[in-house]
């Protein structure tokens, strides 16, 4: 069986900044991705979705984001970044591998199981997504009469997919949002779910390069889960989601989406029943419902009573050589953030380094 020291699932950015911290160190590593090409996951998301930090902010350890400063890239840009960020570094990284399982091995470390065959390793770092990769429907979507298209947001891309017809989407947050305020040009739109709040500045004003330092100071040190004030926030988006961003209220006002915060409870005549008792007559419904983390291929004991993994700052609490990076707050607002990558992925490889002394590695 082959031997690594550390074996890295997700070539995300997350996953490629780790890489690049513990080859830093002179680490044996290797990152394993289901996808094609490195950036993919990004080159899969909506057609017109752009970040909401500026390139100044988006740049990985060791290479800057290669644009205007205060522009906002793309997720193509994105996608090419972390695709040109693995070949700047001869990152270890292995495309078209799935990884299926993961066990505690015989005697020490781990046994990571792929479709490719296994691995052995001393520790192993779950960088899968900072909400996870598996969407979140509601069971009564099955409901739903026949005529309705259903799309979640991670398979929606254009406003092209949908019928023709009213539009409901499901889900309050900056995705949500964002995919209403785009879908509202042609078709009528109701966005329901909870108000998530709202970032108050516009990422096209020139007061942009004054005012986003601040906000990132924030994000990195302010809202933490050491302060009280970044637990809270890590509880409300963890679950909830994130605040709008780039599309305010006032925007869905001007566009004519219409808005309910009562929550979708199930189906009544085929049709999406409100919390209200509204019943929203729609050709197409959005579920912008989010994600949830499926750790089920990970056969050790790492969740905790709310469904995440038990770890401080990507370090497993219970399973010593465990490690996660890219988690929704794993140490701040920002560790969802391109800007947040490096460090969560630095304070990771940091430990691994410090836990392993170096040694070399064969197949075993």
């Amino acid at each position: 069986m082959e031997h690594v020291e550390t074996v890295i699932v997700g070539a995300g950015q997350a996953g490629l900044a780790t890489a690049q911290r513990l080859r830093r160190r002179g680490r044996d590593c290797v990152v394993l991705d289901h996808h094609r090409r490195v950036g993919d996951n990004w080159r899969q998301q909506w057609d017109s979705l752009r970040l909401y930090s500026p390139a100044r902010f988006d740049g990985l350890p060791g290479l800057r984001f290669p644009a205007d400063p205060w522009s906002f890239p793309t997720k193509d840009d994105v996608a090419d970044y972390l695709e040109a960020y693995a070949a700047r570094w001869d990152l270890p990284v292995r495309l078209g591998v799935r990884v299926e399982g993961l066990a505690p091995a015989a005697g020490h470390g781990f046994v990571v199981t792929a479709d490719a065959g296994p691995v052995h390793c001393d520790h192993v770092v779950v960088a899968t997504g900072t909400f996870g990769r598996t969407p979140v429907i509601p069971d009564y979507a099955a409901e739903l009469d026949e005529s309705v298209l259903q799309l979640h947001s991670s398979e929606y891309r254009r406003a092209g997919q949908l019928r023709d017809g009213p539009v409901l989407v499901v889900g309050a947050s900056h995705s949500g949002t964002d995919i209403a305020y785009e879908l509202a040009l042609t078709q009528p739109t109701t966005l329901v779910g909870r108000d998530c709040g709202e970032i108050p500045i516009r990422l096209e004003s020139p007061l942009i390069p004054v005012v986003f330092p601040v906000l990132v100071f924030a994000w990195r040190h302010v809202l933490t889960r050491r302060t009280p004030m970044g637990r809270k926030e890590m509880s409300a988006i963890r679950f909830h989601g994130g605040p709008q961003l780039r599309v305010k209220r006032a925007d869905l006002d001007e566009r004519g989406v219409v808005r309910h915060e009562a929550r979708v409870v199930g189906v009544r005549d085929g049709l999406p029943l409100l919390a209200d008792g509204t019943v929203v007559a729609a050709t197409n419904v959005i579920w912008a419902t989010g994600f949830r983390q499926a750790f089920d291929w990970i056969d050790l004991p790492i969740l905790g009573a709310d469904g995440w993994p038990r770890e401080h700052r990507g370090v497993a609490d219970d399973v010593p050589g465990l490690y996660f990076c890219g988690l929704s707050f794993q140490y701040a607002f920002s560790s969802m953030l391109l800007a947040g990558a490096g460090r969560d992925a630095e304070h990771v490889a940091r430990h691994i380094a410090g836990s392993t002394p170096r040694r070399d590695h064969h197949a075993a």
